[in-house]
């Protein structure tokens, strides 16, 4: 999962982002408005985690701009400002759910999970392909009673695709999801990593494929196999 944090807070940014880091999600930090718009408009995120109270803008207006711009990444207001009637503005606006500081980084873990899971359709952590199970909750992904012996990136790529399922996910994406713009190897690391979890989910499966090939485009998650676009997966 890939987030952006935009607060000017940059002890809070630095320690959060860095817990957040070691519960498997990507976060890149913005300390302005400005530079937060311009990160959003520029990458794919799951979500982002927006401050009210930025040093040029205020999030009110970055959030007005997101929306205004098509952008409708889910947004999660982290805020000292405990007005209920800025609550209810911020709802107006876009947000789709807000927090108020100090707060629990394992509540507000909880509520990130939640809010992507919604924003992609799935109301539970289990998301079914198949004979593959993912927990998004506890990153463990069975097929049968059996566990799927994946890496943290494999693991990275099944989450993303999953997130994204039925939809194609191009091979750029998934380097942004792992690496988030900082020291990225050649492209074809992902065929690389892909073709590993495909591998390990033929053994357990007895032959059954759910990642697709869509020959040019990049990668999509399907119940079924078969062929893609102009090949076969």
């Amino acid at each position: 999962m890939r987030i952006l944090m935009i607060d000017d807070d940059r002890a809070m940014c630095q320690s959060f982002s860095f817990w957040l880091k070691n519960q498997g999600m990507t976060v890149d930090t913005a300390f302005s408005g400005e530079d937060g718009f311009e990160l959003a408009r520029l990458y794919e995120y799951d979500i982002i985690l927006l401050d009210l109270m930025l040093p040029d803008i205020s999030g009110a207006d970055v959030l007005k701009h997101l929306r205004a711009s098509g952008i409708m990444v889910p947004v999660l207001v982290l805020s000292a400002i405990q007005s209920p009637v800025k609550k209810a503005d911020c709802f107006v606006l876009g947000a789709d759910d807000y927090v108020v500081k100090p707060f629990d980084r394992t509540e507000v873990l909880a509520r990130i999970r939640a809010i992507v899971r919604r924003a992609r359709g799935y109301g539970s952590s289990r998301v079914k392909i198949g004979k593959m199970v993912v927990d998004m909750e506890s990153k463990i992904v069975t097929i049968g009673d059996q566990v799927l012996p994946l890496t943290a990136k494999e693991y990275a790529l099944i989450e993303l695709l999953c997130l994204r399922k039925g939809m194609t996910v191009s091979k750029a994406q998934f380097l942004n999801h792992l690496y988030g713009g900082m020291d990225e190897p050649e492209m074809k690391i992902i065929d690389v990593f892909l073709c590993k979890i495909r591998r390990k989910i033929q053994q357990l499966s007895g032959g059954e494929q759910y990642i697709q090939t869509v020959w040019g485009r990049g990668y999509i998650l399907k119940e079924t196999a078969g062929d893609t676009a102009k090949g076969r997966a």
